[in-house]
């Protein structure tokens, strides 16, 4: 099948921000204005598609990113709407992974607030091109200014305003676009198309300023326009266009945008941007791999006729047709009833039916050509950033990597009917998020969950109510607490021997034990010489170990930041055996952990707290109270203050109703995992009475 639109005619572009900010209100008017949709959704109102969840739609916020494909001037436009809530981080950084752009949205009266920092380092790590969109300008204390100049203060970007608003506040009532040298006025009537007019009068002195500094910046990105800018020549306004593009993709410039969402205003522009400055799949490079099995590398150029490669950035179980696989087809293309290879599991997988998502209704296509974005059902291994690919040109792309979950609980089924229902729901869920885990407490054999905070455990547990029709009780969220050691054992020695009537058990291992770098993990190094371990029994000295490191020997926590290092050791020829290795590195392991200071680490929390003046005195006492350490306060338009601290997560549980009654409901705060951290002697000690 011929192409209906050129590679370069497509944009996979994402929705990035804050909670609240508005990036499910700005995807509903680029539904409406592309002709996707010929009604608007509204949050408040619960009737948006992109926020398709019951839950979404009860809470206002997003929970799960949704695909939708739409067209604008000519271009297919996939986007992904991400949430903005801090639990469900895993959600933006796997749509990051395989998007070419992003619009991050900022509100215009908070300007930059703490989860716009992580998705904007998100982005960096991932190298999306961005543009801002600053949104909300029709609210009291809306200012352009100061949400640009915090974008270039606190994400050390550069930020290139394209637009002079006209108004601000209940005034705001258009924009003057500085390229073009235009005023854009908007009407009250939601439909109708803006008024292009020439600039006001009492704005032409700060719009030719604010315009020759435009293209100066621009200027700047190209030798050739900057000589000619220097010599005072003339650029046409598509050469700028064009170097702004190039700009954009390489990362040296972000161009920022300015309207309402809510009211309509602004959005057609953006969409323009996004066409104008966004990359197409044509414009990144080529996508890196690996072949199977080894570390050789491999490209794949985003062209129809190379050999498919395709990275799966989501599972998610759909009650009425089953699981089915987002993905990103970066070279050959996909075609349903055939055959692909999961390089990442070695299996042959099928691909059943091919669908072009819309949030939570679906097309079906036939292909899936690359550079595009789509969902595939009835592959049964197919797991989050599993790489497909042509069987006979194998190649594994880079793993989507998450973070560690921070709080868990214990859940039980209500009734016995429940029982085998809840193993196959919870199994459905951790399929779909990675963040999200599942496992037994050994001593109670309770059935545990592990997620990213409370929100996140309390929308899974209501979302297996709904979806999956299992009723259950859940215990009292706890902190994922951590083992580490504090010193250095530079020798502990271990043999296992055991006799039976057959034959004996007998392993030898001598370990070196040091503290490692933050979030390093257990790190194994084999430093055998000579054989006096047979290579055959080292990999069972680091499963032994591993396993061991799973329950530290505090409170049965999990060791984290030690490296071990494997010296020597001795064997028998009959009585050796891997399992005997195992047991050795195992009880070598424990042991050497006694011998090295164990320490209880606890996640440390990064907190921003947004209250009124008066409040910021009682606020800082209660923080302390709670074992933060304050690290700054800033004005923040208005009356109010912006308290950043770094807190304890056990310190935190509840905060929001504290916070509330402290503040008369006027305090807000937004909280993210930071790092681990070792837990005061005192804590720890009550901790390990089993008081805390």
């Amino acid at each position: 099948m011929p192409r209906e639109y050129p590679l370069d005619r497509y944009r996979n572009i994402g929705i990035i921000a804050h909670i609240d900010a508005g990036k499910t209100t700005t995807t509903e008017r680029v539904l409406f204005y592309t002709g996707r949709t010929h009604r608007m959704g509204s949050v408040d109102e619960g009737t948006t598609v992109t926020d398709w969840m019951d839950q979404e739609r009860e809470r206002g916020i997003t929970i799960v990113s949704a695909a939708v494909t739409a067209s604008w001037r000519d271009c297919v436009i996939n986007i992904i709407d991400t949430p903005g809530h801090i639990d469900f981080t895993a959600e933006v950084q796997r749509s990051l992974r395989v998007l070419d752009g992003g619009i991050v949205v900022f509100d215009a009266v908070q300007g930059v607030e703490p989860q716009t920092e992580t998705v904007w380092r998100q982005a960096d790590r991932f190298g999306v091109p961005r543009i801002c969109f600053v949104n909300k300008m029709d609210r009291v204390g809306a200012s352009y200014e100061s949400t640009v100049e915090s974008i270039r203060r606190r994400l050390g970007a550069q930020p290139l305003a394209m637009q002079l608003p006209i108004g601000s506040g209940s005034n705001f009532s258009g924009v003057v676009d500085l390229l073009d040298d235009v005023a854009v006025i908007w009407s009250e009537d939601v439909g109708a198309s803006p008024e292009l007019e020439q600039v006001p009068a009492e704005l032409r002195g700060l719009v030719a300023e604010q315009r020759t500094e435009l293209v100066e910046r621009i200027a700047e990105t190209d030798d050739a326009l900057t000589e000619r800018f220097l010599e005072g020549q003339p650029i046409p306004t598509e050469e700028l266009k064009a170097a702004l593009r190039r700009a954009v993709i390489a990362g040296k410039l972000a161009p920022v945008f300015c309207g309402s969402s809510l009211k309509n205003r602004g959005v057609r522009r953006l969409l323009d941007a996004v066409v104008d400055y966004l990359p197409s799949p044509l414009d990144i490079p080529p996508v890196n791999g690996v072949k199977p099995g080894g570390e050789l590398p491999i490209t794949r150029e985003a062209k129809d006729d190379a050999p498919l490669s395709a990275l799966v950035f989501k599972i998610v179980s759909d009650p009425y047709v089953g699981r089915m696989a987002y993905l990103r087809v970066y070279s050959g293309k996909l075609t349903k009833a055939s055959s692909v290879y999961n390089a990442s599991k070695d299996r042959k997988e099928r691909v059943g039916r091919l669908i072009r998502m819309y949030a939570d209704h679906r097309e079906d296509v036939d292909e899936v050509l690359a550079g595009d974005i789509a969902a595939v059902l009835g592959m049964k291994f197919a797991f989050t950033g599993d790489t497909l690919c042509d069987p006979a040109n194998p190649i594994v792309l880079e793993r989507i990597t998450f973070p560690e979950p921070v709080i868990f609980t214990a859940i039980e089924p209500k009734t016995k009917g429940d029982q085998d229902r809840l193993g196959e729901a919870l199994q459905k869920l951790a399929e779909e998020d990675p963040t999200f885990r599942v496992g037994a407490d050994e001593n109670t054999g309770q059935t545990m969950i592990w997620g990213m905070g409370e929100l996140h455990l309390e929308v899974l547990v209501d979302r297996m109510r709904r979806e999956f029709k299992v009723d259950s009780r859940v215990g009292r969220p706890r902190v994922a607490y951590k083992e580490s050691i504090r010193r250095s054992v530079p020798e502990v020695e271990f043999r296992y021997v055991k006799q039976t009537g057959g034959h004996g058990q007998y392993a030898h291992v001598v370990l070196a034990l040091d503290p490692g770098e933050p979030g390093s993990g257990i790190e194994f190094e084999n430093r055998i010489r000579g054989g006096s371990i047979p290579t055959e029994y080292i990999p069972a000295v680091e499963q032994g170990v591993r396993e061991a490191a799973e329950g530290g020997v505090l409170a049965g926590y999990p060791m984290t930041d030690l490296s071990v290092t494997l010296l020597d050791g001795s064997f028998h020829e009959v009585d050796s055996s891997p399992m005997a290795f195992k047991m050795a590195g195992s009880m070598g392991f424990k042991e050497g952990v006694q011998r090295a200071g164990p320490v209880l680490l606890e996640p440390m929390m990064s907190v921003e707290v947004v209250v009124p003046d008066e409040a910021v005195g009682e606020i800082t006492g209660d923080l302390a109270a709670r074992r933060a350490s304050i690290e700054g306060i800033d004005h923040r338009g208005g009356n109010t203050q912006v308290i950043q601290a770094t807190a304890p997560l056990a310190e935190m549980f509840g905060y929001a109703t504290a916070l509330r009654s402290l503040t008369q409901g006027r305090g807000v705060f937004t909280m993210e995992f930071d790092h681990y951290q070792e837990v005061e002697k005192k804590v720890s000690e009550t901790l390990l009475a089993g008081v805390y």
